[in-house]
């Protein structure tokens, strides 16, 4: 079973006070499973995001101490800022990331929501998924009138908190009020314009915003309200749905900025987010310059947007992650106003193990001395693995280079598709370099379990019995990958750029060598497996590999000498 992630994005209300913020996030860092990802605080706002990621229960307790500190160190009564805020800690959503779902989510955030409430004494509204009646699924709702209108708010029935005490006491009058929600991944996204004028960026949100504007009589922003029969103002939609925003002007910066929330980046992306904006603000005669990223984004949102720029060039897919991230920094401006450091903003990179150091991150001159020292990983699995990975990417650059060629603008689309694939092998076979190691030191490691007992004896045996077969599936996925990269390889020497065609035939040996050489750890590993049945079947599906592959490298080896 999957262990259960959630995230969790308090804002606080200090953007400053470096000290204060310090104090407030190291709290985080006392609750153990807990990993603190971002801190991004904005001195014209003076707001500050923090975002951790943990297992629910340990997430929780992380919150309850940032809450309880923030409370302790920010004074509301004499906050002022340019981002709306009703709290010291204005929000607090939980977001679900894996292995959980978003009801076991609600359930979480109702537990954090009602132990913020008894033993802080702070009122807690819920929203969004969390909300307990329809009219607080909205933030802007509960946040109304915001910290200077919350001795009101308390006061009234329909806003008695979810939690915690419905006065304005001494205490709250400098903690202010918490909202704490359960949500989808959200992303925090500005784009920056050439104007220092609040009411353009402002009428270029309302056109973007599933919100919209208000109706007016002469359509201008403050002509008579057109009501509806119920005497609420009618609303124009505007372009894009789960999308909030609002434009401001930043002192920082010296702009005015769209500040857009992406509630749903499956309903809208950052990019189509970003591109209506150019449009919007191309029709009003400005233009945008740049965006900004506040918080962290999933991998899978900056390589959609790489996609969909690329397409719009009509250039190949068929690039790496990092070129594709590349792509998209410059693509949106996210560099624009500071740099961009990917293994800071994007959630899984900042989610990597550092410690855990990956073959594949070294250098070559680094792997050819690693392979060479006196032990026994990496051998010959790894190497057969990154032997395929070097096969299929001399296809993939084929395929690149056909998708580009003068004259064939037409076929872009076709060799992209190819390039795709190639991209999808290699980083199969690259996995496999460092899956191949892993897998020799678990059998290792079962031979170094204690053997005094019976038991301990029977353990050991299984571990080792386990390990094996696993070593041996490895090696097996190695001759499989490489053996199904070689119809790129194929395509390529048969329909790409034919200058590149030895670098296609090339490709096709590499893949070879691969299945040859993961076929013989296949076939070593195998011995050793007491499963006869597991190990017998195993060695006749990569026997036929092996013959397969074979084949196909002979009829290569026999066309590319018949056009050279």
């Amino acid at each position: 079973m999957n262990k259960q992630l959630i995230e969790c994005v308090p804002n606080i209300s200090e953007g400053r006070d470096e000290a204060k913020i310090k104090k407030i996030t190291e709290v985080v860092e006392t609750v153990e499973g807990v990993k603190l990802l971002d801190v991004d605080p904005g001195k014209a706002t003076n707001r500050t995001v923090i975002t951790f990621v943990g297992e629910p229960e340990n997430v929780i307790e992380a919150a309850f101490r940032l809450i309880k500190k923030a409370s302790e160190l920010i004074d509301m009564s004499k906050h002022s800022g340019e981002h709306p805020r009703f709290g010291a800690t204005d929000v607090c959503p939980l977001v679900p990331i894996s292995g959980i779902t978003m009801e076991e989510t609600v359930k979480y955030a109702h537990k954090l929501a009602k132990r913020v409430g008894d033993e802080l004494e702070i009122p807690v509204y819920c929203y969004e998924n969390a909300a307990q009646e329809s009219k607080r699924k909205n933030l802007a709702n509960c946040r109304s009138g915001e910290y200077e209108g919350l001795k009101e708010k308390l006061n009234n029935p329909d806003w008695k908190p979810d939690f915690g005490p419905a006065s304005f006491t001494e205490k709250v009058k400098t903690t202010g009020a918490t909202a704490i929600s359960a949500r989808d991944f959200l992303i925090a996204y500005n784009i920056n314009l050439n104007t220092t004028s609040t009411r353009r960026a402002n009428a270029i949100a309302f056109d973007i915003r599933e919100a919209g504007r208000i109706k007016t009589e002469d359509g201008s922003p403050n002509g008579k309200k057109v009501l509806d029969a119920n005497g609420e103002p009618i609303r124009i939609p505007g372009k894009l749905k789960a999308v909030k925003g609002i434009g401001w002007f930043i002192d920082e910066y010296g702009i005015a900025q769209i500040s857009y929330n992406l509630t749903n980046i499956s309903i809208t992306s950052m990019h189509v987010a970003f591109d209506e904006t150019c449009k919007a603000a191309n029709e009003r005669g400005l233009r945008v310059t740049g965006s900004e990223l506040i918080g962290l984004i999933p991998l899978q949102a900056m390589l959609d947007a790489a996609d969909y720029f690329l397409v719009k060039q009509e250039r190949s897919l068929g690039c790496s992650e990092s070129e594709k991230i590349k792509i998209a920094i410059k693509s949106l401006g996210l560099d624009e106003l500071k740099p961009f450091n990917p293994k800071e903003k994007i959630i899984e990179y900042m989610l990597e193990d550092a410690s855990n150091k990956k073959l594949i991150d070294l250098t070559l001159n680094d792997f050819a001395d690693e392979t060479a020292a006196e032990s026994m990983a990496p051998g010959g699995g790894s190497i057969s693995a990154y032997v395929g990975t070097l096969g299929v990417a001399l296809g993939t650059m084929v395929a690149n280079l056909s998708s580009h060629k003068a004259g064939w603008d037409d076929r872009w689309e076709e060799f992209s598709k190819w390039a795709e694939k190639g991209q999808s092998y290699k980083n199969r076979l690259l996995h496999l370099v460092d899956e191949d190691t892993n897998a020799f030191n678990k059998i290792i490691d079962g031979f170094r379990m204690p053997k005094d007992t019976e038991e301990e004896k029977t353990l050991r045996a299984e571990a080792i019995e386990n390990a094996t077969k696993y070593a041996t599936e490895v090696p097996f996925q190695v001759m499989q990958t490489a053996y199904q990269s070689i119809e790129v390889m194929q395509a390529m020497i048969k329909d790409g750029l034919q200058s590149s065609l030895s670098d296609g035939g090339v490709g096709v040996l590499c893949a070879k060598a691969a299945v040859t050489g993961a076929y013989f750890n296949v076939k070593i590993n195998a011995k050793d497996i007491k499963d006869r049945v597991f190990a017998e079947d195993i060695l006749k599906k990569a026997e036929d590999i092996y013959q397969k592959t074979a084949q196909i490298e002979q009829e290569t080896i026999n066309y590319i000498n018949s056009k050279m």
